[in-house]
């Protein structure tokens, strides 16, 4: 199967998408209306509709639940990393299917960013703030599943290590994969000094090529409705 094509600010949704596709090819999934969230960037919608998928694409709105049972299959890629009630979300994604239904998601798992969280704490001192969306993991996520309705789920994960020659392009393509901290009580933003000195702190970690490697822990559920 050939990778997905995206743009490289986009590499967290194309390694995902390759494992939506891996899964969908062994599951052997008849083509259905699918639901996709979490792919304004376009990334996985093509090829889903190449392998016949007709392909309704949403975003993540808390305030606003999704429309009674119609979708066989729903995709989310990273669309949940950041909603304040992930339970909940869960419940609604679950609604939404049709009896039987397929439900595939993708999200950052506990462990992820774990060197951003080091210097962002370092930074702060004495007084620490929740700037990074806080994270589950596989127990978690199987057991939000099951308390959402769902059955058989599976949640698998795997680690993903890239590396960075700053901070500022780490916080780069975390705002352009929509993964910057969205919570529900924002903290007080970084000072200019702080932001130095998570800078420097950042720059410490570097290997003899100048990079940190930074770690994402990819989690991808698995359920039936």
């Amino acid at each position: 199967m050939a990778a997905c094509a995206a743009p490289e600010d986009q590499f967290l949704r194309a390694h995902l998408a390759d494992e939506v596709l891996d899964r969908l090819d062994f599951m052997r999934l008849d083509p259905c209306p699918t639901l996709l969230l979490g792919d304004a960037a376009g990334v996985l919608a093509e090829q889903l509709e190449r392998r016949g998928h007709p392909v309704t694409k949403l975003e993540v709105d808390e305030e606003r639940p999704l429309p009674p049972p119609q979708w066989p299959l729903i995709v989310s890629l990273l669309a949940l990393d950041t909603v304040n009630d992930l339970p909940g979300a869960l419940i609604h994604l679950r609604r939404a299917l049709t009896p039987g239904g397929l439900l595939i998601a993708c999200i950052t798992g506990a462990g992820t960013l774990a060197t951003l969280r080091a210097v962002l704490q370092q930074a702060d001192g004495d007084r620490p703030a929740a700037r990074v969306h806080p994270q589950i993991d596989n127990q978690i996520a199987s057991g939000l599943l099951a308390r959402a309705g769902f059955q058989r789920q599976v949640v698998d994960s795997h680690s993903l290590p890239v590396s960075y020659r700053s901070l500022d392009r780490l916080l780069t393509d975390l705002r352009t994969q929509g993964l910057t901290g969205v919570l529900a009580d924002a903290p007080p933003p970084l000072t200019r000094g702080a932001l130095d000195r998570a800078r420097a702190a950042f720059a410490n970690r570097a290997d003899s090529q100048g990079r940190v490697t930074e770690t994402f822990e990819l989690l991808t559920l698995t359920a039936w409705a």
